[in-house]
């Protein structure tokens, strides 16, 4: 570590829970040599608490029956970097054991776990995510004021790759770029998307864990820098019915002493055991990728958005598209993800998957050409993903290759989280039962 938090006298740390959600604090110069040399602990409620910082009723791994100690983490001096607008160091941390091991319920740490496990097999992992999300003008005050109703987007209109929009709100678009590039989480483009006030930016690639870093750290210092000049992003995977869903997909590529093993003519075996791993696993970890409530309001036929474990080459129906190129730029999309997905498990989940079929050599079916929703009315039901996040829950914690890949007490941690998130669902009334029901029922 440099001495930026000697000249600032202070620094920033934050650490990821189970929702992706970074938990963090500013901390002196000289409580930041202390965690530099021997680590620090952070009360462990935050596994024990969902994104409205309401406790769990059903974990075990913490809660008012273990009182509540301190999660050891510690301080990865490599993550360094400085918040362009003020200069102050930022680092990333992550959950260790108390022994010094990886913490068994630490999104960062499962994600290691699978790239350590690749690179067992002489495989690491390239990667970088893209993201949709939607601006507004308002602010955290109004749009709580306005119970998140009738917002106003910074531009109105379906202005998709527009120049027009992007010109006229350069000041925006370019402080963004300008922003993550020296908060190095650098973006490779970004453009307006289909829908009132939706961009797109795909973050440029790089190794695993830290195409991860930067994703999670994309998603919250977006929102910071937004917040900072009068608006508001939202990252939910749908948050109008009005407009398609907001993706996260996830770009990978598998590389063997610096060589591409996705590289060749047509798809090479490495590819085809990766996508049939994929294609097999992904109905099994879906709650990984498609981690909320919301997030099944997106995957429906017709809205860009696969409903189905289905890939082709070059298609954009299908849940995994494979995309040939030249130079060793060949590359595997999975278009699962919505943007509230948790990057750490987002990578983990497809990484572990496509690392399974390559060692099991499991062959996909054919590509679908065309329209991949029309083609899976003839799909086998287990490769149909579960419509609803009970359903997807209920199906991940009785896998047996959920376990096998992610340890059982993790599979029952979060499979408790995600049943705890559909409880909370199920027991609101929502505007869409008043207006239904109110007065005809």
């Amino acid at each position: 570590m440099n001495d930026g938090a000697d000249r600032e006298g202070f620094a920033m740390l934050g650490l990821a829970d189970i929702d992706g959600v970074l938990r963090g604090k500013y901390v002196s110069a000289d409580k930041l040599d202390g965690l530099a040399q021997d680590g620090g602990g952070f009360c462990d409620c935050v596994f024990g608490w969902d994104v409205d910082d309401q406790l769990y009723d059903n974990v075990t791994a913490t809660g008012w029956h273990t009182g509540f100690p301190d999660a050891a983490y510690r301080l990865i001096g490599a993550s360094e970097r400085h918040l362009p607008e003020t200069g102050t160091p930022y680092f990333i941390g992550e959950f260790a054991g108390e022994d010094g091991t990886d913490h068994s319920l630490c999104p960062r740490t499962r994600l290691r776990k699978v790239l350590g496990d690749l690179e067992s097999d002489g495989l690491t992992a390239k990667a970088g995510f893209e993201y949709e999300f939607f601006v507004f003008d308002e602010d955290p005050h109004s749009v709580r004021d306005k119970a998140y109703q009738d917002l106003r987007p910074i531009s109105p209109g379906n202005f998709g790759y527009s120049v027009l929009r992007a010109a006229a709100q350069s000041s925006w678009f370019e402080g963004l770029m300008q922003f993550c590039g020296d908060f190095r989480m650098p973006i490779e483009g970004l453009h307006c998307e289909t829908g009132a006030g939706v961009w797109e930016a795909a973050l440029a690639a790089t190794d695993g864990l830290e195409a991860a870093d930067r994703a999670v750290l994309f998603k919250t210092f977006t929102k910071s820098f937004l917040q900072s000049r009068g608006l508001i992003a939202t990252f939910m995977a749908k948050w109008s019915m009005d407009f398609p869903g907001q993706s996260g997909h996830f770009h990978f590529s598998l590389m063997r002493d610096e060589e591409n093993v996705f590289a060749g003519d047509d798809v090479p075996d490495a590819a085809r055991w990766a996508i049939g791993g994929l294609v097999s696993l992904l109905p099994d970890f879906l709650p990984m990728v498609a981690p909320t409530i919301n997030s099944y309001a997106r995957l429906v036929k017709g809205a860009w958005a696969p409903t189905a474990a289905t890939w082709g080459i070059e298609n954009r129906t299908a849940a995994i598209r494979f995309i040939p190129g030249k130079g060793g730029k060949q590359h595997i999309e999975c278009r699962v993800p919505g943007a509230d997905g948790n990057p750490y498990l987002v990578a983990t989940a497809v990484l572990a998957a496509a690392h399974r079929g390559i060692r099991e050599r499991i062959e996909p079916p054919p590509p679908i050409e065309g329209d991949a929703y029309a083609a899976e009315d003839g799909l086998p039901r287990e490769l149909h993903f579960a419509p609803t996040l009970r359903d997807a829950t209920v199906r991940f914690r009785n896998a047996s290759t959920t376990t096998a890949a992610f340890g059982h007490e993790f599979v029952d941690h979060f499979a408790n989280s995600r049943d705890w998130e559909s409880r909370e669902a199920e027991r609101q009334v929502t505007d869409w039962q008043l207006k239904r029901y109110f007065e005809i029922i």
